[in-house]
């Protein structure tokens, strides 16, 4: 096995990841920082793929209070009001940083100002962009200066598992798998930060690439840390459907585009959102998602299962110019967006819910921080678009700086648990040891299963029924295996692992889910279509106990402002 030390690891590298490298090294410059990737540096993650924008109050008839109680209130009154508050004020400071520091060229107006776009859920048009590959322009800048400070890379090093110290009170490194050999890597770290992204990618329809596979929730989940909101669950209403047996499906077509006033139709060319939500398309996601479900399981239908999505009714010239990207990825799969009509379908993109953890990205288990999709409490039971990379840049710079601050006078390089790293290790390898199977099925079985029964809509009998086949399926894939050889780019083994975690994350939705016998933003029972008291708001906590999923109810803290009340209240934390 081989071994490396260093001051901080850093897993992911999206904007949460990049971000937390840049400012550990602003603050502590000596400081040896590694950043490990699943796949290369700046061509993979889930920021890259940011499209529609970030969400920050700029204008002088928008404020930070205006955003914020956007975000409270799209989040159902869950989120964890003082991490909500941090986000919109400290994204006001990360946006010149990524201009004025980074060198991010966005979107402007005529007269110079940055032009912001509408964004369903919002009470004001705040969202910066750069067209419609707003991630590309982030990552690209991001990407450039850690090449340039010269951060050292694992990439195509895969993270398998936290490695704790032999009595268990503190985090002694990472456990990694490096993807080009199939060798493994025990990388010691005085601090490490959590930042691999979430990816529902357990659902038929996703938008997170295939290499997503929730492995920073499993890794922290298999630690013993808790994670909170594990049920909402955020369904992005407009998902292409290209066809069948493509993994293009499923992949997003801009909120912006509904924001720029494109409608939804059903399989008869009828609108249909304004029946469901007096703001039409321009409604939350969670709304418009489950109002899409209804249409398509009534069999309004296109020829591929899906709805319509047209902009044929606007200027066509504006659609071209500010949804360049759109109308290429569209055309590609053979529709016109500009003047037909596109086939879209609900398609699972983002967690809500995560590890519990601070603003500086502490978390529960000592030298371990967590930023970005890992983690939970900022956007409560639903997500505004454009609060995503927000969230990821700010609470990444954030994490960096904590990590920084901590190692001053904490963390020291500590010796890992040996029989936990072997376990480990041995884990990993378990798929060699059994008869090569069918992993393409199980695959299917899960994404049918968590559509069908744990997705946008659910009941207490679709949960039973989503409970029993994750059994089944944990049981079935220990039983098979993959073929014996080279372990180099092992595409199969690792199909292996991503499927284990998928199931274990899916697990906790479920139980979460399952316990939480309300409707709320993304997360709706049709056993229960009302929300409980909002005064009396409460949140899970799940973590793993055993071989079970145990789920808490903590009640929400309404540090800053209660249901009724219109003036924000100041804390003792700010």
């Amino acid at each position: 096995m081989r071994r490396i030390d260093t001051d901080v690891l850093i897993l992911g590298s999206g904007g949460a990841g990049l971000f937390a490298a840049l400012h550990t090294l602003q603050v502590a410059p000596d400081l040896d920082v590694t950043v490990a990737v699943k796949g290369l540096l700046g061509k993979c993650g889930c920021t890259r793929m940011v499209q529609g924008g970030y969400n920050v109050a700029l204008a002088k008839d928008d404020s930070a209070e205006r955003h914020f109680m956007d975000t409270i209130e799209g989040g159902k009154w869950l989120n964890n009001q003082d991490l909500a508050w941090t986000l919109v004020t400290e994204a006001q400071v990360r946006i010149r940083e990524l201009e004025n520091e980074l060198g991010c060229y966005f979107d402007r107006n005529p007269d110079g100002s940055v032009h912001q776009k509408a964004f369903a859920g919002q009470t004001f048009d705040r969202t910066v962009h750069k067209g419609d590959l707003t991630g590309i322009e982030i990552i690209n800048r991001l990407a450039e200066q850690v090449w340039s400070l010269g951060i050292k890379r694992l990439e195509d090093h895969r993270a398998v598992e936290l490695i704790k110290t032999t009595d268990g009170s503190a985090l002694s490194g990472v456990l990694m798998i490096d993807i080009r050999s199939g060798d493994f890597t025990f990388v010691r770290a005085r601090a490490v930060l959590l930042a691999t992204g979430g990816g529902p990618t357990m659902y038929r329809y996703h938008t997170p690439s295939g290499d997503k596979s929730c492995d920073g929730l499993a890794m922290a989940l298999r630690a013993g840390l808790p994670v909170r909101d594990m049920e909402m669950v955020q369904f992005h209403p407009t998902g292409l459907i290209a066809g069948p047996d493509t993994r293009i499906t499923g992949t997003i077509i801009e909120e912006g585009l509904r924001g720029f006033g494109g409608h939804l139709l059903n399989g008869e060319g009828e609108r249909f959102m304004t029946r469901y939500d007096e703001q039409g398309e321009r409604a939350t996601r969670d709304i418009v998602s489950r109002a899409m479900l209804s249409e398509m399981r009534a069999g309004n239908t296109g020829a591929n299962g899906g709805l319509f999505l047209t902009m044929r009714h606007l200027d066509g010239t504006a659609v071209r110019t500010n949804f360049r990207g759109m109308v290429d990825r569209c055309a590609d799969c053979g529709f016109d967006l500009v003047s037909g009509l596109v086939e879209v379908v609900p398609t699972a993109h983002y967690m809500m819910g995560g590890v519990v953890f601070e603003a500086n990205g502490k978390t529960s288990l000592r030298g371990l921080f967590a930023a970005g999709e890992d983690t939970g409490g900022v956007h409560g039971a639903n997500r505004l678009g454009g609060n995503g990379v927000a969230n990821s840049t700010v609470f990444g710079g954030l994490a960096g700086d904590g990590i920084a601050r901590w190692l001053a006078s904490a963390g020291e390089l500590a010796e890992p648990d040996a029989t936990a790293l072997n376990d480990a290790c041995g884990h990993c390898l378990h798929p060699f040891e059994k008869p090569s199977g069918d992993i393409e099925a199980i695959r299917e079985r899960l994404y049918d299963m968590m559509w069908e029964d744990a997705g946008i809509i659910r009941d207490a009998a679709s949960l039973e029924r989503a409970r029993t086949e994750l059994d089944a399926l944990r049981r079935d894939l220990n039983e098979i295996g993959v073929n014996a050889g080279t372990r180099a780019y092992h595409l199969a083994w690792h199909d292996w692992l991503n499927l284990e975690n998928l199931i274990l994350v899916s697990r906790v939705i479920v139980a979460a889910a399952t316990a939480r016998d309300e409707s709320r933003g993304a997360h709706f029972r049709a056993d229960f279509p009302d929300a409980c008291d909002i005064g009396n708001s409460w949140f899970t906590s799940a973590r793993l106990d055993g071989d079970d999923i145990a789920v808490e109810r903590k009640p929400v803290r309404f540090t800053r402002i209660r249901p009724g009340e219109t003036l924000l209240r100041e804390t003792a934390a700010e």
